[in-house]
């Protein structure tokens, strides 16, 4: 049993996952990074958060493939406690979390999800694949023109690559000639190195030097559950979507209880929280990452590139890495949510919409998904109509 599980799970397809891994690791790089400034943290310590948590998740969760890291989503939430009392108190509120996140999945809390109607869901996604694109778009003013036209160069061979090379995912062709050139060209481009800084890491086990009590309980409560709640939200509404490109079914409560598990863990070697991240969860699947080996591969290629090859990782030109993503966020949206139906429903669409704005204009997934349940609900209860 345990051999077959093994083999299906990490030994299946060994090639493809170890690229899939590959490239989903070095298209973690930058946007760990960005959000980990904005959010107080250093980088680097964020990229080895990222890599604590794909490793456990890989392990314990309940979706193969599905990527899971420091996400912008969870450091966006972080800002105000870091800001008012530092990381000590950053680190015992993900543990918390984690602690919430181990008892919503034993509940079945996940059993919720299934009750959101699908226009809710279509709006999460398409709210994320913009996000990704304005990320990305938010980059391009403050590039080189040699950047710019890396960029545009990248957005093409991610289309037309794929006609030549089949086994090999086209991102990271992309990638290996671009570092070459940003080598080559040195200063013409900007590069991981200017997000990360060279920090170093030293990883120990073991919890930060306040006192635990009802005071720190305080702090960090309102800090853990949002983690927990926004944590939770953008995994398991990340689950149906990979399902679908996958074709493959998941485990919605291993899945919860894997959250909470990564959370503990990487509270205990002094790591920030994560989750699901959407944009790499669906390069991961498009370049051929299947099983738990992809996401186990991620990990462990940015545990070397923070300990080995940090000098490399730096060298990585975030002009292909934009490019890269403004294809997955164009991939990453629903477009028959909006394409011309004469079945569609109004309320139907104003619920998906309504959920994107809030998404997009707030940051805060968890926002966004309760303002398209209680449209729903005024629809259905109010107007008597059934929102799908």
């Amino acid at each position: 049993m345990y051999i077959s599980y093994i083999k299906n799970n990490y030994l299946t397809n060994f090639s493809k996952n170890i690229l899939a891994g590959l490239v989903t690791a070095i298209a973690l790089l930058p946007e760990v990074s960005g959000f980990a400034l904005i959010a107080g943290v250093p980088p680097l310590y964020a990229i080895f958060s990222s890599a604590i948590t794909l490793v456990v998740l890989s392990i314990f969760g309940g979706r193969p493939a599905m990527v899971s890291a420091a996400a912008g989503s969870i450091a966006l939430l972080l800002t105000d406690i870091i800001a008012k009392h530092g990381m000590a108190y950053m680190i015992l509120a993900t543990l918390l979390a984690g602690i919430i996140q181990l008892i919503f999945g034993l509940i079945n809390v996940h059993k919720l999800i299934e009750y959101l109607p699908k226009s809710v869901m279509q709006g999460f996604v398409n709210a994320l694949a913009i996000m990704i694109l304005i990320a990305q778009l938010q980059q391009i003013p403050h590039q080189s023109l040699a950047s710019i036209i890396m960029i545009v160069i990248s957005i093409m061979s991610m289309y037309i690559l794929p006609r030549w090379f089949i086994k090999i995912p086209p991102a990271l062709i992309i990638m290996t000639i671009s570092i070459v050139i940003a080598i080559l060209f040195k200063g013409f481009f900007e590069n991981v190195g200017t997000l990360a800084n060279n920090s170093t890491i030293n990883p120990h086990l073991g919890l930060p030097g306040i006192p635990l009590n009802l005071h720190t309980l305080f702090i960090i409560l309102p800090t853990s559950l949002g983690i927990a709640v926004v944590g939770l939200i953008e995994s398991l509404l990340t689950i149906p979507l990979i399902d679908d490109m996958t074709k493959t079914n998941s485990n919605s409560k291993q899945e919860s209880i894997g959250q909470g598990i990564g959370n503990v863990i990487t509270s205990l070697l002094g790591g920030q929280g994560g989750c699901a991240m959407i944009g790499q969860s669906v390069m991961n699947v498009q370049s051929g990452g299947r099983t738990r080996l992809s996401t186990l591969s991620s990990g462990i290629v940015l545990f070397v590139f923070v300990f080995v090859l940090k000098n490399l990782m730096l060298a990585i030109p975030t002009a292909s890495l934009i490019g890269i993503m403004i294809t997955v966020s164009i991939a990453t949206f629903d477009w028959h949510s909006i394409a011309l139906n004469k079945n569609i429903k109004i309320a139907d669409l104003t619920v998906m919409i309504l959920t994107v704005l809030v998404v997009v204009m707030t940051h805060n997934l968890a926002i966004g998904v309760f303002s398209g349940i209680i449209l729903s609900i005024i629809y259905r209860y109010i107007f008597h109509i059934k929102v799908a």
